[in-house]
């Protein structure tokens, strides 16, 4: 045990990494830990790292260094993608006592707990094996967010031509159903009113254990009662077929908002990139999903920018999110990875067209995001509650529309019904009827 210790988690990258931390946390906290901010001045500072892009990288690489500046007493844990991908670098930065990557991940945890009664900063102990086909077993009880993370599915075998990440997280490892039936059964009753199920390739999920279906796993998650909302996390398009969506349709619990692995407009790009399906499919994803969810919207990930990306090409990508208007879009200019084919194709664009192109698509998004806003202008909505600042309460709808509201303390975790009464390029406005 480790009684009056404190420790820090700073968390970068995707929903997974979150839900890690989360368990990490969690795990600490269960050994005495006080679990702080990673502002704050720690005795233990664990950083988990994402290395989806340079920046990542470099956010990572700084975040390490200031946490190290902070308390140059603390033990400094890095764990994580980059951690997996580029352990003998990390290691060298001063002040860093531990690196573990993405196999085992809670092993910080006992590290944690050893470095916190006896810290040793003059040499780095490295923890970083091959990874596998097996999946850590991590589960999370409590929360502190009205939206909890709930982590099904790990790895990446689809192998796209700019990607680092199946290096990073290994071959796809799911979650067994009973384990995932049971993590959402406690957080529910334990309060939590919304669910994301989420993975590296949470369409992934269920290949390596006998092929359960993703659709029948939602049915089951379903099937645990009332009063609580399921998300799924990013999706490729893929998989929405009409079987697929035939199937989930008809849910309760299910949003009818998804979130798309889109990255470009353009077949030939697509195509470039190594993803499983080209623009037609897309919008034959999108058509299905519109026609099954009646409020339905989606967002997406678009990538600018990609070798070889013609003026053609990134046109095809605008005209795709006007097209399937998407709430949002994250825009990500295309960044080099070491070992990726991409890194090696010819045709690389220069970073000033990149930051051009990105700004433009940001700008169509924007413009069809502010649209979609003013359609809801007079409508009566349903809105979860999560937080408060200055007496405006604001949550989201199922669709994933933010949503602000005047109200008192007792709307935290409440779904309430709003009627929009305004809207600006970001959010609605409204005010909570009274329940009849």
């Amino acid at each position: 045990m480790s009684e009056g210790h404190s420790a820090g988690i700073l968390t970068l990258g995707c929903k997974v990494n979150q839900y890690e931390s989360e368990a990490i946390a969690e795990a600490l906290a269960a050994r005495g830990f006080r679990i702080l901010s990673p502002d704050d001045k720690c005795d233990v500072y664990i950083i988990n790292t994402c290395t989806v892009t340079a920046e990542s990288d470099r956010k990572a690489r700084q975040f390490i260094r200031r946490a190290v500046q902070k308390n140059p007493g603390a033990s400094v844990l890095v764990t994580g993608c980059l951690a997996q991908t580029q352990a003998e670098t990390i290691k060298k930065i001063p002040g860093v006592s531990y690196v573990c990557g993405n196999k085992n991940k809670l092993n910080v945890v006992k590290k944690a707990v050893e470095l916190a009664e006896k810290p040793s900063l003059a040499i780095a102990d490295c923890d970083v094996p091959p990874l596998d086909g097996s999946f850590e077993q991590m589960s999370i009880t409590r929360f502190d967010r009205i939206r909890t993370y709930v982590k099904i599915e790990d790895g990446c075998e689809n192998r796209c031509a700019y990607c680092i990440i199946p290096a990073a997280r290994g071959p796809v490892r799911s979650k067994r159903p009973e384990d995932i039936l049971s993590e959402v059964r406690g957080l529910v009753s334990g309060g939590c009113r919304e669910i994301v199920l989420t993975g590296i390739e949470t369409s992934s999920w269920g290949r390596d254990i006998g092929r359960p279906s993703l659709a029948a796993l939602l049915s089951d998650v379903d099937g645990l009662g009332d009063g609580f909302r399921v998300r799924l996390g990013s999706l490729d398009p893929s998989l929405i077929t009409p079987s697929f969506v035939d199937r989930i349709k008809g849910l309760r619990s299910l949003t009818p908002h998804f979130h798309l692995s889109v990255q470009s407009g353009s077949s030939r790009v697509l195509a470039a990139m190594r993803r499983k399906y080209n623009r037609e499919q897309v919008i034959k994803a999108v058509s299905l999903l519109q026609d099954a969810f009646p409020d339905l919207q989606l967002t997406a990930d678009v990538i600018a920018g990609f070798p070889g990306e013609t003026e053609e090409d990134f046109s095809e990508s605008a005209s795709l999110i006007q097209e399937c208007r998407f709430l949002m879009v994250h825009v990500f200019p295309y960044s080099r990875r070491k070992g990726t084919e991409a890194d090696r194709m010819d045709g690389q664009i220069p970073e000033q067209i990149k930051r051009e192109r990105v700004k433009t698509l940001m700008g169509i998004s924007a413009r069809v995001r502010t649209a979609i806003l003013k359609e809801q202008v007079g409508k009566d909505v349903s809105v979860l509650f999560e937080t408060e600042k200055d007496g405006l309460w604001e949550g989201h709808t199922a669709s994933f529309i933010e949503v602000c509201a005047p109200g008192d303390e007792t709307l935290r975790g409440q779904i309430r019904t709003v009627r929009i009464c305004r809207s600006d390029s970001r959010k609605l406005y409204g005010n909570v009827l009274e329940d009849e």
